[in-house]
């Protein structure tokens, strides 16, 4: 039975927590699970397991996530992103207990999107921002991003990138996104020593270990999550290829299931460092300001 078909049966949460359980039970300090790729509200092709954020706030704590950087589906599209950041931030509030922590999203190609930043770090006191360039029709080597760069650097906030929101098989034709080339970014961070980067749903093109673009962007700090990340203990295999990687926990739920972010935690031989710092430890770093 693959990974897929294995998830999407009604068994799969009763399964899954249980292990789990059996493997933080043994390694000190593993039980805290920072998942940083969280989304509310609805992706405009398709439906979700979680319909309300309710839903997805109680799955998350089912699996003990302690925090989950979220951000809203609705940046993906809204060109008002104030009012999608706005809402992203009272909805956590409201219905997150503490456990769901906003990143507001940003778009550089919109007027006054540094107030966005401002109101992001002074209003919401977001920790990070989440960026969607493959929606919002800019790439790493435009000189707006440069500049949005600079101007989180300068607020302390961590700067998230979406490269990929969707399986590129499975858009709708009428809403396609190009995957985001992360290849000019080493060259930009290279002019911003400052800024703090994490790149999310970078698949096999950034993550295949063997490729110069990850070594690049390994020297120059980047962090990266595992929603993306397949193949059987994917995980232990790049971990073994990259060592250098800074690799954190990332679900991308609701649109993925978020047991399989558990699956590949569990399907990996990681040794006890390892386990403690893609659950929590490197996120927690990523936070940490200057």
């Amino acid at each position: 039975m693959n990974r897929r078909r294995f998830l999407t049966q009604a068994a799969t949460a009763a399964a899954v927590a249980p292990l789990a359980r059996s493997v933080t039970a043994a390694v000190p300090g593993s039980r805290e699970l920072i998942d940083t790729n969280v989304w509310l509200s609805h992706w405009p092709t398709r439906r979700s397991w979680a319909e309300t954020t309710e839903q997805l706030f109680a799955k998350l704590r089912r699996h003990g996530v302690t925090s989950a950087w979220t951000g809203s589906f609705d940046s993906a599209l809204h060109s008002d992103i104030a009012g999608a950041n706005a809402r992203l931030a009272a909805a956590c509030v409201r219905d997150g207990d503490g456990i769901l922590v906003p990143f507001g999203a940003i778009n550089p190609t919109l007027p006054d999107w540094e107030d966005d930043v401002r109101r992001c770090a002074e209003e919401h006191r977001m920790p990070g921002v989440r960026l969607l360039p493959n929606y919002h029709g800019y790439g790493l080597d435009d000189a707006r991003f440069a500049r949005l760069l600079d101007v989180a650097s300068q607020r302390g906030l961590l700067v998230q990138i979406a490269l990929s929101m969707e399986d590129d098989r499975s858009q709708n034709p009428a809403f396609t996104a190009a995957f985001v080339s992360a290849a000019p970014l080493a060259d930009t961070l290279e002019k911003f020593p400052a800024a703090r980067v994490m790149l999310l749903n970078s698949t096999s093109r950034v993550l295949g270990p063997s490729t110069p673009l990850l070594q690049r962007l390994i020297k120059r700090g980047v962090l990266f999550e595992t929603a993306t990340l397949e193949s059987v203990a994917g995980i232990e295999s790049l971990l073994q290829k990259a060592p250098g990687v800074r690799l954190a926990f990332g679900s991308h739920a609701p649109y993925y299931y978020f047991e399989a972010a558990l699956l590949k935690l569990q399907e990996s031989a990681l040794t006890a460092e390892q386990l403690v710092a893609i659950r929590h430890g490197h996120a927690r770093a990523a936070l940490a300001r200057p």
